[in-house]
């Protein structure tokens, strides 16, 4: 799934799973965008609702039977800010030593890409930059030249990236191998759904998860679909592709506009919060947390997920 990459990772405990995996990168021309209407450094103009509190039923009726609820088809994940929060030390590091080694005066400054963050994909980004602050003399003039010139940045900045997940510099946020093997355990589908570069999301998922989990994880990322989120077409894929209904989908996020792809698609969706993200407004999500967490600060499990998609937990 991410060949030439598990070579240089420092290897990790063995897991055994019973499929194989799949990754999924290239364009696919059957899913139709969707108009999204955005402006440049503000991020999706969207209409939340009021934010929702979660209780769990209680029946006025005592029973010794205990019911379970069922589990999810499938377990989505974004990938940056909810496998690992990669955007301040890990992709916007990575851009600004790309934009030096082309000679570009480029410096995104913390405060600058937290702004660019609600633009979704990084060619998507560096090509909104340039078109609000000015294109530097380096670039060519035509248009067919500037996406070349963005996609050849692009490329570079993620062999940095890509460095800096090989060398482990950049940890798993807290319970996202718990709950994977949660869910592989019990038979869940898990797969990853991602605006970044596939050899990017590949390379977090082979080092940092192993290879015994890689191989039973589905990939889909890059430039698969022709709308990156907020529009939900990349959720919708994977829950085609997988063979699973999206109303039996519970997507794992950390931003507003992934919180709108993953609800537009008619899925669940459980926010945690990431570094860039903590002010956010996620009124629309059915859960929000700090993290998945681990014992003894565990925030949600699989079980939880499965009472979500049950609708135990009410607003």
């Amino acid at each position: 799934m991410a060949g030439g990459v598990a070579s240089s990772c420092i290897s990790t405990p063995s897991i055994s799973y019973s499929t194989k995996s799949r990754c999924f990168s290239h364009p696919n021309p059957s899913i139709s965008p969707k108009p999204i209407s955005k402006s440049l450094f503000h991020g999706i103009n969207l209409q939340y609702g009021p934010t929702k509190k979660f209780y769990a039923r209680r029946s006025s009726k005592r029973s010794t039977r205990v019911v379970m609820a069922a589990l999810p088809e499938a377990l989505l994940f974004d990938c940056d800010g909810v496998l690992v929060d990669t955007e301040r030390d890990g992709h916007r590091i990575s851009f600004i030593e790309a934009f030096k080694e082309k000679g570009l005066n480029v410096n995104w400054d913390v405060e600058l890409y937290g702004e660019l963050l609600k633009i979704g994909g990084g060619k998507e980004r560096m090509t909104a930059y340039f078109n609000k602050t000015g294109w530097p003399d380096a670039a060519p003039k035509t248009e067919g030249e500037k996406k070349e010139f963005i996609a050849s940045l692009h490329r570079r900045k993620t062999e940095l990236f890509m460095s800096l997940i090989e060398k482990r510099l950049l940890p798993l946020r807290p319970g996202v191998a718990r709950i994977i093997d949660e869910a592989l355990g019990k038979g869940v589908k898990v797969a990853v759904c991602s605006t970044s570069n596939e050899k990017a999301v590949s390379a977090i998922v082979q080092c940092l998860l192993g290879p015994s989990r890689a191989e039973v994880m589905s990939i889909f990322a890059g430039d698969i679909v022709p709308c990156k989120k907020p529009d939900p077409a990349i959720y919708l894929l994977a829950a085609t592709t997988l063979g699973v209904e999206p109303s039996r989908c519970v997507v794992i996020e950390d931003s507003a506009i992934g919180l709108a792809a993953a609800k537009a698609a008619g899925m669940k969706c459980i926010v945690t919060k990431s570094g860039y993200t903590m002010d956010e407004d996620f009124g629309m999500g059915d859960a929000v947390f700090n993290s998945i967490g681990d014992p003894p600060n565990l925030e949600f499990d699989l079980e939880f997920c499965a009472k979500l998609l049950e609708k135990q937990y009410v607003s």
